[in-house]
């Protein structure tokens, strides 16, 4: 199972990547709870598409340094450039932690510092 969440995990991102937001949406079960620590909580799908598009609407450039899986859970440990108010890319640290659910994404507890 922990192989089969952390492919799931590789395919959601490369969508991400590629500003491919339903082939994202389509590793989420319908009650994900996605939660950026600090910050606000997205309950279900509709939710997290509408976020998707509006913060992920151009692409972010991102790197998965680290997967970690672990019965239900797979944490991702990386850095995701995002864009600033005036256009220039920000660095962060992130930590993602996933958990599954028949190999859907069910929740998020992400944990992102400027770098």
């Amino acid at each position: 199972m922990t192989e089969r969440n952390k492919a799931a995990l590789t395919a959601a991102n490369a969508a991400i990547a590629r500003g491919d937001i339903e082939g994202f949406l389509a590793h989420c079960a319908e009650d994900i709870v996605w939660t950026t620590v600090g910050e606000n909580t997205l309950t279900g799908k509709e939710a997290v598409r509408r976020w998707t598009a509006k913060h992920y609407a151009t692409p972010p450039s991102f790197s998965v340094d680290d997967l970690v899986a672990e019965r239900d859970f797979v944490i991702a440990l990386g850095e995701i450039d995002v864009p600033g108010d005036g256009g220039q890319a920000i660095r962060n640290a992130y930590c993602d932690v996933w958990r599954f659910r028949e190999g859907k994404m069910i929740e998020l507890r992400a944990f992102v510092i400027a770098s």
